[in-house]
């Protein structure tokens, strides 16, 4: 299969699809892999990096997609890129389409099997290709919280681990997923006092037996939240529903409730955020204030990080792209329904029950 790597074009977006010890293994089993000319430079993965692995270096993105039956990126594709897509294309990357209609009419429209990171299962129900990302998230919103709770920031003025005689700051975390857990690990490690919530009884018992007497855990109902971010320096929201759109867990009058200079880190904001005072953020212009709120809403928050993040996606999405190239997206999926969950747009249509509620089309 040919298969390529076009270089990202979402803003400071420096992750890239393959690194060349991941060329390496598709150029070993056959497959001809075009990578788009300073695709990796962002993270030092130099052109003569990957002709050593055994890629051949291309002009443009454009002469990617003309080769490529393949393409496999880190984000959700921009406009000029789904303008290069043919029916023939088959997309492994993120897409996030619950919150993104525009990008789900403009798959449809051109015909490509798009299969999505974000929907891809493992035996136990987890998303191994969200994982890693939703790592780096959690651990990356309590240092991105900790800066801007800074006073020459806009913040409160306030460290998260207190000092001797002052206490610590009161870190809220809404969901016991692996981002909200990699959150807790930070904030705990920085000596905050960390509250996490979730709606799973099991899950608190769980993260109660991990963290001990080192954080609290709370059932995640409507007024215990709106107690706990009434109080809260730093608010992490880091819930998910696979597919689907971020249920809104903090509503407008909650935000305004809290202490001018609190800071708000929406993890969820790839799909759709989980604050309703929530809208995406770029690097470039990472926060904006609301009732004396910062919020920080960076849809890619990984891509900051770009070099750890891309090795950390390329060692869980390896597999899975090495199956689809030696089998081709149709058997490949037939192989493997964990796979087949990541299906999100196929022959011009909406193949994800949950992309298709969230979105209100037809389930095709």
């Amino acid at each position: 299969m040919r298969v390529g790597v076009p270089t990202e074009i979402k803003n400071n977006e420096y992750r890239v699809g393959l690194t060349p010890p991941l060329v390496a293994e598709l150029t070993a089993a056959g497959h001809d892999v075009l990578v788009q000319a300073g695709a990796g430079l962002g993270i030092d993965f130099t052109d003569s990096d990957y002709v050593a692995a055994g890629a051949r270096i291309v002009g443009d993105a454009g002469a990617v997609f003309a080769e490529a039956e393949m393409i496999v990126k880190v984000k959700e594709p921009q406009t000029s890129e789904i303008a290069m897509l043919r029916p023939h294309h088959l997309l492994f990357t993120y897409l996030h389409l619950a919150a993104d209609k525009p990008q789900a009419e403009g798959l449809m429209a051109s015909g490509a099997t798009c299969i999505a990171y974000e929907t891809v299962t493992a035996s136990d129900g987890t998303l191994p290709l969200l994982k890693p990302m939703s790592e780096v998230a959690g651990r990356m919103s309590v240092q991105c919280g900790a800066h801007y709770l800074e006073k020459h920031q806009g913040g409160r003025g306030v460290l998260l681990g207190g000092v001797p005689g002052v206490a610590p700051a009161k870190v809220v975390i809404l969901g016991g997923g692996v981002a909200g857990v990699n959150a807790a690990q930070m904030a705990v490690g920085l000596r905050a006092d960390v509250t996490i919530f979730d709606i799973s009884n099991r899950r608190l018992a769980e993260l109660d037996l991990a963290f001990g007497s080192q954080l609290k855990t709370a059932f995640a109902s409507r007024s215990a939240i709106a107690a706990a971010v009434r109080e809260a320096h730093l608010v992490i929201g880091a819930v998910l529903v696979p597919g689907a759109a971020a249920p809104k867990l903090v509503t407008r009058e909650m935000i305004a409730s809290m202490k001018r200079g609190a800071v708000v880190v929406d993890i969820a904001i790839d799909q759709g955020g989980c604050f309703e005072t929530s809208h995406a953020t770029t690097h470039q212009d990472p926060v904006f204030t609301v009732d004396g709120v910062i919020h920080y809403c960076v849809a890619n928050m990984p891509g900051a990080v770009a070099r750890t993040s891309t090795l950390a996606l390329n060692n869980a999405t390896a597999p899975f792209v090495l199956k689809l190239a030696n089998l081709g997206a149709e058997a490949a999926m037939a192989a493997d329904a964990h796979l087949a969950n990541g299906l999100n747009v196929a022959g011009g249509k909406i193949r994800h029950a949950a992309v298709a509620e969230a979105l209100d089309l037809p389930l095709g």
